[in-house]
């Protein structure tokens, strides 16, 4: 927007430097504005006078230091040419480009889902208008006297110029003779003339249905009668009791306008924008036109100097007020690829809470390959939002009673639908929210946090950590013809030779194993290896908790979860757990989320930016049918197994080993230190079904979880050397047994 004062800057300028110029001992000065002005045009320097000598060897563009002019003015820009800035070919370079086609319309999957719901409008409309259609019949007969005798009753007062009265009787109460006689002239004529129209049409009309009686065959007649009937009926019917009432009713939503953007923007009460409109200025930059992008108005630009996005987020409430909308319908975003102050700000059509939501593609019917994305939910607009289950670890947080078992669930069904999946389902809530998937096709299943339920899952855990150690050799032997990216692929997972199928693993409420007082260390120990190493490998872990803080969702799992989702939660923390460090900075909180955003939660992920996405709403009968599809599926694979078979694993209370105590037993007390080497190769010879493979490196991730490293440890050689390696204290292991016992004996 143009500021007022912006045609007077030069003359404000010239004033200013003829004031500067008039010193007592130099006396006045007549300066030719024309003159001025064209001089101001050819000379770069704000400061040069209008008489400067503009010479090549003037010293113009120099510093009083270079000038040895010690009162000159230091020039801090260079002087500029008058055409500044890229050329046209430059400007033409850094163009951006609108679409010319639009998103809805390139992606065949919107085409479809578009096209789906008009022909799902005007269908339900033809068929609720046809079933009523006899209703509507009979009450437009009825109502056919009465729309006869508004009929007549119209013409006559038509024919008698009933609308001029008015004014007659005005002019009559004014005594106005001249203008009486001049109206009732006026109506003489057009009463003779109507009567004349309505005579002609009368002998016509007449005329015709005569003819029609005489010659038109009976299905004509019919016709001809019945839509006569129905035009009586239709102009007889009462003003607030119409017959045929709407199918559908459409969302009235506001047109987004540039005033309405301006009067929301100048309502947050942020001092730069109120500034900005409080001398004439806008306060906001459009950068595109208010267009229609989904079922809302989608408005962008760019804010004043020093405002981000952020400010604007801070202040959604405040902003929702301004535009007089529903929390729901407002969605302030930021742009990754702009700076911080390129505001986007889209406003619904309905709140995204309430308005509906298309039905999910797999509900009723399909089937997934995990190795590929799968739509899950949708954003503001209404578009489907996908998710590749593969090659992830996921991290799910929420304060209670925000749809985050739901989500996962969701999740899970999704991975049930490939029948290729291996599933391990873990209710730590022990509700039994994952029990239609768990019952119907997880290979190990669990609910509750008891004694017996957390020994079930630690002796899972360590089967999924040494499962995973198999993976990896068995990729590393495969030819790299066959496996080109040292990863499992959708080829590899299909040979069951190779036992590389998918592997998901869901625990809802994950706090629970991370701070149990006995196992919790191994749980982490476990996990983090298992998100870290275990996506290459074909194992996926999903961790849902509604404490995502350092305890409940310790910083090695969270820190390498490649995709994030995050519902409502209180503070900058939980929400940057969840998120990433600094989402919260960069304008992505999940704390602005409404108790009433059920379900609607920011997705990282997917290798794009945080997006604002309402997972698909399947209900705990819905998730019954879509598991009992996946089992069948299974069933006819041949590739149900485990928990869902009815097999119960023999080591669902824990190891049958205790490896504190093996250790005990391989090293003597007379060997207070002992190499890592030799105790792994004592150990092989003990339990060789259990340590045989066992290295170091190995025997070091054990001893973590309880609190144990190895170090350095001074010893010989077969030869009789002395040398330092890798080992163990044996006063270490049994201090670690003491406590251990000691708790438990607490406990």
């Amino acid at each position: 927007m143009k500021h007022p004062d912006d045609d007077h800057e030069l003359f404000d300028r010239l004033e200013a430097e003829m004031a500067a110029d008039s010193r007592p001992d130099s006396g006045g000065e007549v300066v030719d504005l024309d003159k001025a002005r064209s001089a101001r045009a050819e000379s770069a320097d704000p400061n040069a006078r209008p008489d400067a000598d503009p010479s090549a060897d003037s010293n113009a563009g120099r510093s009083g230091a270079e000038s040895g002019d010690p009162t000159a003015p230091v020039m801090v820009d260079q002087p500029t040419p008058t055409a500044a800035g890229p050329g046209y070919l430059g400007r033409l370079l850094g163009a951006k480009r609108r679409a010319v086609v639009p998103v809805w319309l390139r992606s065949m999957a919107e085409l479809k889902t578009a096209s789906a719901w008009v022909a799902r409008h005007y269908a339900h409309s033809i068929g609720y208008h046809a079933l009523r259609s006899p209703v509507y019949a009979v009450r437009l007969t009825l109502q056919a006297p009465s729309g006869a005798a508004k009929f007549v009753g119209g013409t006559m007062r038509w024919m008698a110029d009933r609308e001029g009265e008015p004014v007659r009787l005005a002019a009559v109460r004014r005594e106005d003779a001249a203008e009486y006689l001049k109206l009732s002239r006026q109506r003489d004529g057009r009463v003779r003339l109507r009567t004349l129209v309505t005579v002609l049409a009368m002998f016509v009309g007449l005329g015709a249905a005569l003819a029609m009686y005489v010659l038109a065959p009976g299905w004509l007649q019919a016709v001809s009668v019945s839509a006569v009937v129905m035009a009586l009926g239709y102009a007889g019917q009462k003003a607030d009791d119409p017959v045929i009432h709407r199918a559908v009713e459409l969302p009235k939503a506001v047109k987004l306008t540039s005033d309405i953007v301006l009067r929301a923007l100048g309502a947050l009460g942020i001092p730069a924008i109120n500034q900005a409109q409080s001398k004439g200025r806008d306060g906001f930059e459009f950068t595109a036109p208010i267009t229609r992008d989904g079922p809302g108005w989608r408005a962008q630009g760019n804010l004043p100097y020093g405002v981000t996005v952020t400010d604007v987020i801070e202040r959604r409430e405040r902003l929702a007020s301004g535009l007089r909308r529903p929390l729901g319908c407002v969605w302030p975003e930021a742009v990754s690829q702009e700076h911080t102050g390129h505001l986007v700000l889209w406003v619904g059509d309905q709140d995204l809470t309430n308005a509906k939501k298309p039905q999910w593609p797999l509900a009723k019917g399909g089937f997934v390959d995990l190795f590929k994305p799968v739509a899950y939910g949708t954003d503001q607009r209404g578009r489907w939002v996908d998710v590749t289950l593969m090659y992830i670890a996921g991290v799910i947080g929420a304060i209670p009673r925000m749809g985050k078992t739901f989500l996962l669930r969701l999740l899970l069904l999704i991975a049930a639908l490939d029948p290729r999946a291996e599933l391990h389902t873990y209710d730590m809530k022990g509700t039994g929210d994952l029990d239609p998937v768990g019952d119907a096709v997880s290979h190990r299943h669990a609910a509750g946090d008891d004694d017996e339920s957390i020994g079930y899952v630690l002796a899972d855990f360590r089967a999924l950590r040494e499962e995973l150690r198999r993976r990896t050799k068995v990729i590393r032997s495969l030819p790299r013809d066959v496996c080109p990216e040292s990863k499992v692929t959708s080829n590899l997972a299909d040979k069951r030779s190779l036992g590389l199928h998918p592997i998901v693993v869901g625990v809802d409420e994950c706090q629970v194993l991370f701070e149990h007082p006995e196992h919790g260390k191994e749980f982490e120990e476990i996990a983090t290896d298992l998100v870290k190493r275990g996506p290459a490998t074909g194992i996926v872990m999903l961790l849902a908790t509604q404490r995502p803080d350092a305890k409940s969702l310790p910083t090695g799992i969270s820190a390498n979860a490649s995709a994030r989702w995050c519902l409502k939660v209180m503070g900058q923390t939980e929400n940057d757990m969840v998120l990433g460090t600094s989402a919260y900075r960069r304008g992505v909180r999940a704390t602005m989320f409404a108790w009433g955003d059920k379900g609607i939660h920011y997705f990282v992920g997917e290798g794009s930016d945080a997006r604002i996405v309402a997972g698909a709403f399947v209900d705990a009968p819905g998730a019954d049918a879509i598991a009992a599809r996946a089992r069948e599926a299974r069933e006819s694979a041949g590739l149900l197994s485990g928990h869902a078979l009815g097999e119960t694993p023999e080591t669902v209370t824990g190891p049958a080993y205790d490896l504190l105590s093996d250790i005990l037993a391989v090293v003597p007390a007379d060997e207070p230190k002992a190499w890592s080497e030799t105790v792994v190769a004592r150990l092989a010879e003990l339990r060789p079904d259990v340590y045989g493979g066992w290295d170091a490196e190995g025997l070091a991730a054990a001893l973590k979880p309880h609190g144990i490293s190895t170090g350095q440890v001074w010893g010989k050689t077969e030869s009789g050397k002395g040398a330092n390696r890798r080992g163990i204290e044996r006063a270490r292991i049994t201090t670690a047994i003491a406590e251990r016992d000691g708790k438990r004996d607490a406990g």
